[in-house]
């Protein structure tokens, strides 16, 4: 008999998101399974679940910022022991043979990395993988990294996500003590960002559209502030950063945030998964030595790493803790403009639903 869970899935683009039964594979011999006890929202959740980027397959069970116990481990399995505190983020498999993967780059796999949820599985009971909305996920181990002891278990999900995907460009561009990091749009991601480039020793200035966001910016660890909407403080800017990571979310026009940055900088593209259809000056680029590049996620080394840097340097993302009737309104929210902390899901209120 194919072992089930209560889960919270999208039965279509436009209906809410409600409980369901999802099947869960048997625990093999180098497998994990994991009680969830948290699981954080990520806006490609909300993308996902209502179809904005194509592909979705339903019902969809979003989740990838996922924490738990270990519930039980295959004969083979020496990395992980019966209740211990670990995370699963955006990836639960990789072929593990190309060069990527091989360097631990498992996010970069040639033959493309099995996601969380709504990719394709050769293990998987469903014709998708199924995330972690839901009681509990059975993974590989290698795909399963350890949450540092006395880290808090709820402001750990979005690490899985959210802090990989900034820490892994800091870490790439050689941030530290003297470096000067852009971080545009200052949201749940945006906010991950400004705290780990302080920690790293960056100085850190954020831009963003919204003057209301400037306090929480400067409360998060930024130094500096900029408008956006407003020249003439960009203008008063350029030339004065090494770095922008940008968080915006949709297609915007690179050049403000290109004229920021000095010689040999980078503005580097995290939220935007979509064409960039607004004009690049090629000038601009060839008179600065500036590259327009992107990242995505990291790999399972490093995702180790941010979790321990963070637990190292006493990090906290700021979080909402949500019981699961309020997955929906968590997405109105998130559609509606991004918050400066991030929504977890506390997977024990699957039990009172």
């Amino acid at each position: 008999m194919t072992p089930t869970t209560t889960a919270w899935a999208a039965t279509d683009a436009t209906s809410p998101l409600a409980p369901i039964e999802i099947p869960r594979r048997d625990v093999g011999a180098q497998d994990v399974r994991i009680d969830i006890t948290y699981c954080g929202i990520c806006h490609s959740d909300l993308h996902t679940v209502r179809g904005d980027w194509k592909g979705t397959a339903y019902p969809c069970v979003p989740g990838h910022e996922i924490v738990g116990r270990v519930a039980e481990i295959g004969s083979d399995v020496t990395r992980h022991s019966v209740g211990d505190l670990v995370g699963v983020g955006c990836m639960i498999d990789s072929c593990g043979e190309c060069a990527e993967c091989r360097d631990g780059l498992q996010n970069y796999c040639r033959k493309g990395s099995t996601m969380t949820y709504n990719s394709r599985d050769a293990h998987s009971t469903a014709p998708r993988t199924l995330g972690g909305y839901s009681g509990s996920i059975v993974v590989t181990e290698g795909f399963v990294v350890a949450i540092p002891e006395g880290m808090d278990a709820a402001a750990a999900a979005p690490i899985l996500c959210a802090g990989i995907t900034m820490y892994s460009p800091l870490r790439h561009h050689g941030v530290g003590p003297g470096s000067k990091v852009g971080v545009a749009g200052f949201g749940g991601l945006g906010s991950v960002g400004v705290k780990l480039a302080k920690a790293l020793g960056a100085e850190v200035t954020v831009i963003t559209r919204s003057d209301g966001k400037a306090d929480d910016a400067i409360k998060a660890g930024a130094d500096h502030v900029l408008v956006s909407t407003k020249r003439v403080e960009l203008a008063r800017a350029a030339r004065s950063l090494d770095l922008v990571l940008s968080t915006v979310p949709s297609r915007h026009d690179l050049m403000p945030y290109l004229g920021l940055l000095k010689r040999d900088g980078a503005y580097v593209v995290l939220g935007a998964l979509e064409p960039l259809t607004e004009p690049v000056h090629g000038g601009l680029l060839a008179g600065n030595r500036i590259s327009v590049t992107g990242s995505m996620i990291g790999g399972i080394p490093e995702t180790q790493e941010v979790l321990d840097f963070c637990a190292e340097h006493g990090l906290s993302v700021d979080v909402q803790v949500i019981g699961v009737d309020g997955i929906n309104d968590a997405y109105d929210r998130l559609a509606a403009g991004d918050p400066d902390f991030r929504y977890v899901i506390d997977m024990s209120t699957l039990r009172s639903v």
